[in-house]
């Protein structure tokens, strides 16, 4: 991003353009830390947002700004020893980047039962659950599979696939792999331990059964209403 600032020199202005880097940020919540609860505790989004949120949002600034640092470096020394640590801050980036995104979607895709959160899609999308499932019931025991499957950390996203002529698909990933590409996103859920432990301890089936309570299904169909 470039700023534009006007500089006098010697009784003479004259414009130039100085670049200034940008850092990403938590999102704003829509709702208080408590308010999932009982599905979720307070103390748990608290944790979540304000400490591991917070990591990948540091994580990915710093990256960014260790790339940006590196790509100058290889211009005047275009070594293997630049490389290899261009290389080291990349694999950073795509965790921490991961964790920055997935968990954005995350908190917006959740809501407390009082502001719609476990409310059924309607619309388009609701449909198409239908069509393809036969039921939100189906879809939803689906994706619980898949996030009993995660062995370790991981995410399970149901998405619109737009290479598939916007078919519903429930994807897992490892880790804070996110997605890209065709396969957008409409619901995010955190299989990491982080997300449940505090409140669910190693009982991580009832999370992923509690979490369907508060999900916002409004935000969902807006996601898929505007991929095209």
């Amino acid at each position: 991003m470039l700023a534009r600032s006007a500089i006098k020199n010697v009784g003479k202005t004259s414009s130039v353009f100085v670049a200034k880097r940008t850092k990403v940020s938590l999102p704003k919540l829509d709702w208080d830390f408590d308010a999932l609860e009982p599905n979720i505790s307070g103390q748990i989004n608290e944790l979540h947002y304000t400490k591991h949120h917070q990591t990948y949002v540091n994580g990915f600034n710093t990256a960014v700004e260790q790339l940006e640092d590196l790509n100058c470096q290889l211009k005047s020394d275009p070594s293997p020893t630049i490389a290899k640590k261009i290389v080291g801050v990349q694999q950073n980036l795509k965790f921490h980047g991961g964790g920055y995104t997935n968990h954005c979607l995350f908190w917006k895709n959740l809501a407390p039962e009082s502001q719609g959160g476990g409310k059924p899609p309607g619309g388009a999308l609701g449909e198409s659950i239908k069509s393809q499932f036969g039921s939100l019931d189906n879809l939803v025991s689906l994706t619980n599979s898949k996030l009993a499957g995660v062995q370790g950390s991981g995410w399970a996203f149901i998405v619109k696939n737009l290479e598939n002529g916007g078919k519903l698909d429930v994807v897992q990933t490892y880790n804070q792999d996110t997605l890209t590409g065709p396969l957008v996103p409409l619901v995010a859920i955190d299989a990491w331990e982080h997300a449940y432990y505090l409140q669910y301890q190693n009982r991580k089936v009832e999370y992923f059964k509690a979490i369907w309570n508060v999900i916002n299904w409004a935000e969902a169909s807006k996601r898929f209403d505007e991929a095209k």
